[in-house]
């Protein structure tokens, strides 16, 4: 690594720290993204501006385990926290079982001690679950979004890589943590020493909280054309009350027919096909994240009667819903494609 130093900046007598709360099965990735933008800001400053601890439940012989297999030795189990400290929670798969009781208590308590609280990647389910989001916004996972609007319609859920609302912080998982970490090094330290950071970490493009996750929907399909990309725009804002392919047609200036020649050329499917599949994805991510009884995810995704629900459900994952939700052992999931 290069060594290029950032103009030294003013002495801290107290570095500001970060409690990691490594959650079961957490994302090395969003972790490492959050963790090393501290260590290189220190390295570049010349001084001491931020220390960490990792902390988690005890009784896991003083180790967290990631969702790759990678073990870490803990600082700490679930003790008081500085009420100046930052803490931020790492989270991965199988969110709700991970936001223990013991979790959830020391997160309320720790956050009445004055703790800042942030959560990475689906960290962001324990907060909520600590109701320590209620009306505040906040973001997490895209393929999680579904299940945790269902459970915490009280949370103002956003789209963005991350968001920070007063003491409360949350970034969507990946790399999203370092565009957060960079955003907290700029207002502790400025601009200058973030974009040293992120040179060091050879991160060309900082994101702001008013970038989206996803990529735009002309990236994702691979395909530049205007008129598509807004009829799948419709499509994806009316799951529940799905829009008819003449009126989508109407909507974008085309007849039905052209329409049809439109997604068979770029995408091999009708419209219809394709809506489908598009619902019965936000329907399988509510079965595998969410206690929501089948008729209710049947309905929420435009479903009429669950017996037809169940038909297309077979037909797309050859399986029932029924036995999709019991293939998760009784218990909601929450699946993580990173």
């Amino acid at each position: 690594m290069a060594s290029p130093r950032a103009t030294r900046l003013p002495e801290e007598s107290h570095p500001r720290r970060f409690v990691f709360l490594l959650l079961d099965k957490f994302t090395l990735l969003s972790f490492s993204s959050a963790i090393e933008p501290l260590r290189i800001a220190n390295y570049v400053a010349g001084e001491r501006l931020y220390s960490w601890a990792l902390a988690g439940e005890p009784g896991k012989g003083g180790l967290a385990h990631s969702s790759n297999g990678a073990s870490f030795t803990l600082d700490m189990g679930l003790e008081e926290v500085n009420r100046d400290d930052t803490v931020l929670v790492c989270g991965g798969l199988d969110a709700p079982q991970a936001a223990t009781r013991g979790v959830v208590g020391w997160l309320r308590r720790e956050a009445r001690r004055g703790a800042i609280m942030g959560g990475l990647c689906t960290g962001a389910w324990a907060l909520a679950k600590a109701g320590l989001l209620d009306g505040k916004k906040a973001t997490i996972h895209w393929e999680n979004q579904d299940g945790f609007a269902e459970d915490f319609d009280e949370v103002k859920l956003q789209k963005s890589v991350f968001v920070i609302d007063g003491n409360r912080m949350t970034s969507a998982g990946g790399t999203a943590s370092l565009d957060l970490m960079l955003k907290l090094i700029a207002a502790d330290h400025g601009e200058d020493l973030a974009n040293t950071v992120a040179d060091q970490l050879i991160y060309s493009s900082i994101r702001t909280d008013q970038d989206s996750q996803r990529l735009s929907i002309p990236t994702r399909i691979g395909v530049r054309h205007p008129k598509l990309s807004q009829v799948i725009q419709m499509m994806e804002a009316h799951i529940e009350d799905p829009i008819s392919p003449s009126d989508l047609a109407e909507e974008v200036g085309m007849s039905t027919r052209q329409l049809e020649r439109l997604f068979r050329r770029y995408l091999n499917r009708s419209p219809k096909r394709y809506y489908m599949e598009i619902r019965l994805q936000k329907a399988r991510n509510l079965l595998m994240q969410t206690d929501m009884s089948v008729i209710n995810v049947a309905l929420v995704c435009g479903f009429a009667s669950p017996s037809h629900f169940s038909k297309c459900y077979r037909s797309q994952y050859n399986t029932t819903p029924y036995r999709e939700r019991g293939s998760q052992g009784g218990m909601p999931g929450v699946r993580l494609s990173i």
